[in-house]
């Protein structure tokens, strides 16, 4: 029998040794919208770049986003460095239980290149597998992005699949690159 563990809001925010992971707040509508509105940051997403609606409707759905609790729920992060968004990191359910996960992130082009998004991933891995105990966490992205495939890579995730014109996004048949990490394969402090 595994112990119980203290609720995750207990131990949020998360401090690295250069960042804070922290659950979304009102305030965080112009960070935000500072770079999902970039077309170089959406280019990747499953969505065009932000408006200001479009960034105050999905603050304020990520702020919604405190945990997994059951099957469709989410875990959304802004990460920060030294007080400034450099961008968000997000864990929710996939299919019909709360054992398997998948993760994704964006961050502003500005703070790229420092070991953040590693920094985060890392975190959010730990935080699924350690504290909600999932077996499984995926990550899925457009294959002609070859900086989150080698941050997938940097972290341990294996890849596990190319698939092959299987979403269309933004007027074209996309490839899908999946990452996924075991459990068994995390690598504990």
């Amino acid at each position: 029998m595994t112990e119980p563990t203290a609720p995750l809001r207990a131990v949020l925010p998360v401090r690295t040794s250069r960042l804070v992971l922290r659950t979304y707040r009102e305030g965080d509508v112009e960070p935000m919208l500072a770079y999902y509105s970039d077309p170089e940051v959406a280019r990747f997403l499953l969505e065009e770049p932000w408006t200001r609606e479009e960034a105050e409707v999905n603050v304020a759905r990520r702020m919604l986003r405190d945990g997994i609790h059951e099957p469709g729920s989410a875990l959304a992060l802004v990460v920060e460095h030294e007080g400034v968004v450099v961008g968000d990191i997000a864990l929710w359910t996939t299919g019909d239980t709360s054992s398997r996960g998948e993760v994704g992130w964006a961050f502003h082009p500005q703070h790229t290149g420092k070991g953040y998004a590693t920094e985060a991933l890392r975190s959010l891995l730990a935080i699924a597998f350690d504290r909600y105990r999932m077996h499984r966490v995926v990550a899925q992205l457009d294959a002609r992005n070859t900086a989150s495939a080698k941050l997938c890579e940097r972290v341990g995730m294996q890849r596990e699949g190319y698939l092959r014109a299987d979403w269309w996004s933004k007027g074209e048949w996309t490839d899908t690159l999946v990452y996924g990490m075991l459990d068994s394969d995390w690598k504990r402090p």
